[in-house]
This record gives structure tokens, C-alpha cells and sequence, in this order.
């Protein structure tokens, strides 16, 4: 497998703003296959939220759903389905979606250039 991160732009979604791209590592699409597969659920997907809050104005949210929301831009991955609110898109435009196993701990990563600064912990951003 590469450790080349895939991307996920969808351009034949008429919503989305030309040139919008997001993109996940194979590390983290394997990651996402395998929880989804322990959870025993057929559809579910995985969103990529971002939300007010945090210490830094922005958080981001990563967990499994079952559907999208109409307003959704539904990216497909090997396996599964990526959603994410299209009015959400222009903060993650370019952003990686990594998974990290270290000493210190494991999770996903969201590597974002839009991110003019961020907290101690990684978890909320600055645009």
C-alpha cells in the first residue's frame, strides 16, 4: 500500500466550488474500513465535521454515521462514504485526514492549510 495520500474531490458534484479538495491516507482509510467493519452496521460512513468552539474558534469532528444530510458533499472512499456539510468545505479545503499510532497515543489527524494557528492538543484550529 502507499503511503500517498488519496484524494477525495469529487468533481462531479455541481455544489462544491471548483478546486475543493480533501484527501486521506491510506493508513487512515484502512483505519476507518476496520472500525466500521467491528460496529456491524452496512452504510455507515464517516463524517468530517467542523464546529464553532474550541480553543482556538474552530473543532474538528470525526465519528460514523449512517446517512447524509442533503446539504451534504458525499465523497466516496473505498468501502465507505466521506461526509461533509458543503457550506463546511471551504475550512477543509487541501486538509489531509491522517491516522497516527505513537508512544504518546493514537488517532486521526486532520493536517489543514486554511489553519492559521491551533491549540496544544491539535484539536481546534484558526482561519
Amino acid at each position: 500500500m502507499s503511503d500517498t495520500a488519496i484524494n477525495l474531490f469529487d468533481a462531479t458534484k455541481p455544489d462544491v466550488r471548483e478546486g475543493i479538495s480533501i484527501s486521506i491516507t491510506p493508513t487512515a482509510e484502512a483505519k476507518v474500513r476496520e472500525l466500521i467493519a467491528g460496529e456491524e452496521k452496512p452504510g455507515l460512513g464517516l463524517r468530517v465535521a467542523v464546529t464553532a468552539g474550541g480553543c482556538s474558534g474552530h473543532s474538528y469532528g470525526l465519528y460514523f454515521d449512517e446517512s447524509n444530510d442533503p446539504t451534504d458533499h458525499v465523497i466516496e472512499a473505498e468501502g465507505f462514504n466521506i461526509y461533509v456539510d458543503a457550506n463546511r468545505l471551504p475550512l477543509l479545503n487541501g486538509s489531509t485526514i491522517d491516522f497516527v499510532d505513537t508512544l504518546q497515543g493514537s488517532g486521526f489527524k486532520v493536517e489543514n492549510p486554511n489553519a492559521t494557528g491551533t491549540c496544544g492538543c491539535g484539536s481546534s484550529f484558526t482561519t
